[in-house]
């Protein structure tokens, strides 16, 4: 089966990672079935693509996946369109800016929907098709936050724990198939993320060596999940973070992530 035949489904499709990616792969001859909440902002990029690389197909799909409905619709239109998904970019994603108990619950709960329960139904529903067809590519957003001590406030660092968890357990499960599903655990990236959280101020305070450009995660993460590799930590800066985290006994853990998480609410 070959590149041209293949087609990707990528959530968050409108900006930074999302976007990336979907400049990536359709420049290694990919189908795209763009799905983001801003529909004016797919069909700009999806117009970019056909212009750069017309041969394609680029399809877009306004959704919002904090909606429980949102994952049946996308694939619903899929089948629609006879789109078969051979590769999932799962990469919508937001964080919580306000303490949790002050926070309302339906906004918690739309974080939870998005980042946990969509993303693994999205993984649910394209992969017996992958199977059926002996060929599957998977990439799931974590974070390198996946390997940081628990933060003050923020469900974030467990959410991209269950994503980094959960992809490697859906790796081992499928590789045997011909699927392959990488936990891509990028760290501070310069996107639109932080703006549209309010969390910018915070951000620019962080030393200029710990940012990555999404163009560098992207390529490493594609290359990761094309070689079988199930955790992608891009970037030296990344690793060394993850590996220093990773042993801290619990306690200190704890203590860390809630003395030098620098988002932290007051």
């Amino acid at each position: 089966m070959t590149a041209s035949t293949h087609t990707a489904l990528i959530t968050g499709a409108s900006a930074g990672i999302g976007a990336t990616f979907a400049r990536h792969l359709a420049a290694r001859g990919y189908h795209l079935l763009l799905v983001a909440r801003r529909a004016d902002r797919l069909q700009e990029l999806a117009a970019e693509l056909t212009q750069q690389h017309g041969a394609q197909r680029y399809e877009v799909f306004a959704a919002d996946l904090t909606d429980p409905a949102a994952p049946a619709a996308i694939l619903g239109y899929a089948d629609e369109r006879g789109l078969d998904i051979d590769v999932l970019i799962n990469n919508a994603g937001l964080s919580g800016k306000t303490a949790f108990a002050d926070t309302p619950w339906d906004t918690l709960a739309a974080e939870i929907q998005l980042m946990v329960t969509a993303q693994t139904e999205l993984a649910h529903l394209v992969i017996p098709g992958m199977k059926k067809r002996g060929w599957g590519r998977i990439i799931n957003l974590s974070s390198v936050a996946a390997f940081a001590p628990p933060a003050a406030s923020l469900l974030y660092t467990g959410i991209k724990s269950y994503v980094l968890n959960i992809s490697q357990a859906l790796d081992m499960e499928l590789k045997p198939h011909g699927i392959h599903v990488t936990a891509l655990c990028p760290g501070f990236t310069h996107t639109e993320f932080h703006d549209v959280m309010g969390t910018r101020d915070q951000a620019n305070h962080l030393p200029r060596i710990m940012w990555q450009q999404p163009e560098a995660v992207v390529t490493e993460g594609w290359d990761a999940v094309m070689k079988g590799k199930p955790v992608c930590i891009p970037g030296i800066v990344n690793k060394i973070s993850a590996a220093a985290m990773k042993p801290l006994p619990v306690r200190l853990g704890y203590l860390a992530g809630k003395t030098l998480n620098p988002f932290k609410n007051s």
